[in-house]
């Protein structure tokens, strides 16, 4: 099988405030999504949520249960699964139906759903399945999302730094899903801050995922209460993981795009605790 995980606990803020920079990144840190042939994830206790990447290249690469952590007879028995292509064009096969995925499309995949595969079209130029699960209860239909598809929201300005592009992709607002929600931000030439100002969610935790960042370039990802901020220098096509307790947000040194993923007890985008930009600490 090839297929690996690594499994995160969930710590509060307490705990959190006395870790080292290494200890930080150790808990909170995603640096390796996407190997050879290989689909790996991240399993966080924070809304049992998953994060991992699937890059086929020479093969058909299956979903396949982890029968360690899920103790499941297949992968989405009780879960369901959204996917983002952030690499070269790819299918994604679910219980027989061949779907074209390419760059920065989106498919929902529901619970339920038996057998997933996933193809490259080129192995020179292989897809890069971003892929995020969380627990369902529901049984809703595969469903592919396009950017053109997606709820679009502008804001921020240049002058700000922050003029983003929100693609509100498998959301509630676009397509049915038991407590998955993910899009993709797109900063524009410019401007390198996201999700600012900043904010909170109690009631949900946070994936970020950043990629299309230039070589040599870094993101600096901002994280903790609002009074005892810290932050994680973070590469190219690595993911962080966001407590619901926790800040989430992040400075660039050029412009690139981040997929957020949200799990958790509430649907409501707008469910948010915003922090005056002057109250950071």
């Amino acid at each position: 099988m090839n297929l690996t995980f690594e499994n995160r606990y969930a710590i509060g803020p307490n705990e959190t405030k006395n870790l080292d920079t290494e200890g930080l990144r150790k808990n909170f840190l995603i640096e390796k999504l996407f190997g050879e042939d290989n689909i790996h994830f991240t399993y966080s206790h924070y809304d049992r949520y998953m994060a991992g990447g699937a890059m086929p290249v020479n093969q058909k690469l299956k979903l396949e249960t982890i029968e360690a952590l899920l103790k499941e007879e297949y992968f989405l028995s009780r879960r369901e699964l959204g996917i983002i292509n952030v690499g070269g064009d790819g299918k994604v096969e679910a219980d027989g139906e061949l779907i074209d995925l390419n760059y920065k499309e989106a498919l929902y995949i529901g619970k339920g759903t038996m057998e997933v595969y996933f193809i490259s079209n080129d192995p020179a130029k292989p897809a890069k399945f971003y892929l995020n699960s969380t627990p369902a209860h529901h049984s809703y239909p595969t469903k592919k999302v396009t950017k053109e598809q997606a709820n679009k929201i502008e804001l921020g300005s240049l002058e700000t730094s922050n003029h983003r592009v929100i693609n509100q992709m498998l959301l509630h607002t676009v397509i049915q899903t038991c407590q998955l929600q993910m899009g993709m931000t797109e900063l524009q030439v410019g401007s390198v801050w996201n999700t600012m100002p900043a904010h909170t969610h109690d009631r949900r935790m946070e994936v970020y995922f950043y990629f299309d960042l230039p070589e040599g370039q870094s993101v600096s990802h901002f994280m903790g209460p609002v009074n005892e901020t810290r932050h994680i220098w973070m590469q190219n096509e690595q993911a962080v993981i966001s407590p619901p307790w926790s800040i989430h947000a992040g400075a660039g040194t050029s412009n690139y795009t981040f997929i957020w993923g949200m799990a958790g007890e509430n649907m409501n985008y707008d469910d948010m605790d915003k922090c005056p930009i002057t109250e950071l600490k």
